[in-house]
């Protein structure tokens, strides 16, 4: 009887603990294929400087961490609707997104950049007009922003795709002569050894900061995984102690980190 009981107290504390283990928050994060932030490496699991930093932050706040792809130009309706916790994938920030979504302070600084191909860099690396082109750019994006606001872009022939590298791969194959895809992309993507390596980016001068975008009103949602307040301060613990210049340093991104 006494053995019994004692396996029966075992079995107890076990189911206790495993319980106790499932309480723990999944935090769901956003994302899409953009190399270096966010990617799929050869065994299909996500890397990049910016699943490493969220998950960094998980380890901070004590929450575990699961990346969905989503659509881009949903992403604003999909953290308000709490499909998903967080966006956090190199977003820009934009007083725009700032008024439907609460964003985190910066830390990394950004740009946009023209893509053409290498044949064709002369015709467009001192372009005063884009009228008449055919540019893409990610829909629901800054990058589409940007072609409808700068002036130069004014009368172009404008397609919003679904993805940068989408836009990549049509100027590429010829079915578009530029995309306007972020910096850190940029320098990622089209190098001699890469198989963009017959394109080249054009810097505009059209700069802008990455932030991080939570449920709008986070800090007083009941329920919250987490607060605007709480991811604001676990950015500046890895700041503060080196590790998020660490994983920077392995993305080569380090230049670009803000303080």
């Amino acid at each position: 009887m006494k053995k019994i009981l004692v396996l029966v107290l075992i079995c107890a504390l076990c189911a206790a603990v495993f319980a106790g283990c499932g309480e723990k928050d999944t935090l769901i994060i956003g994302v899409t294929q953009y190399p270096p932030m966010n990617y799929l490496d050869e065994n299909g699991k996500w890397t990049g400087f910016e699943t490493e930093f969220a998950q960094e932050v998980g380890k901070l706040l004590g929450v575990n961490i699961e990346f969905l792809e989503i659509d881009w130009g949903s992403k604003e309706i999909e953290v308000n609707a709490g499909n998903i916790d967080a966006v956090w994938n190199g977003m820009s920030i934009t007083p725009e997104r700032a008024e439907e979504m609460d964003i985190s302070v910066p830390y990394m600084s950004n740009g946009q950049v023209v893509v053409v191909l290498a044949e064709n860099e002369d015709k467009f690396k001192n372009a005063t007009s884009f009228a008449g082109v055919k540019v893409v750019a990610e829909a629901g994006s800054t990058l589409e922003q940007c072609v409808q606001n700068e002036d130069i872009f004014a009368n172009c022939d404008y397609t919003g795709v679904d993805k940068q590298i989408t836009g990549l791969m049509e100027v590429k194959s010829g079915t578009a002569e530029v995309t306007v895809i972020d910096l850190v992309m940029a320098r990622e993507l089209i190098r001699p050894d890469s198989d963009y390596n017959d394109l080249v980016y054009i810097d505009m001068g059209f700069i802008d900061e990455f932030g991080i975008a939570l449920r709008k009103g986070s800090d007083s949602f009941d329920g919250a995984k987490i607060t605007l307040t709480q991811l604001n301060e676990a950015i500046k613990k890895l700041q503060d102690n080196g590790k998020l210049l660490e994983i920077a340093k392995k993305y080569d991104l380090e230049h670009s980190l803000t303080q």
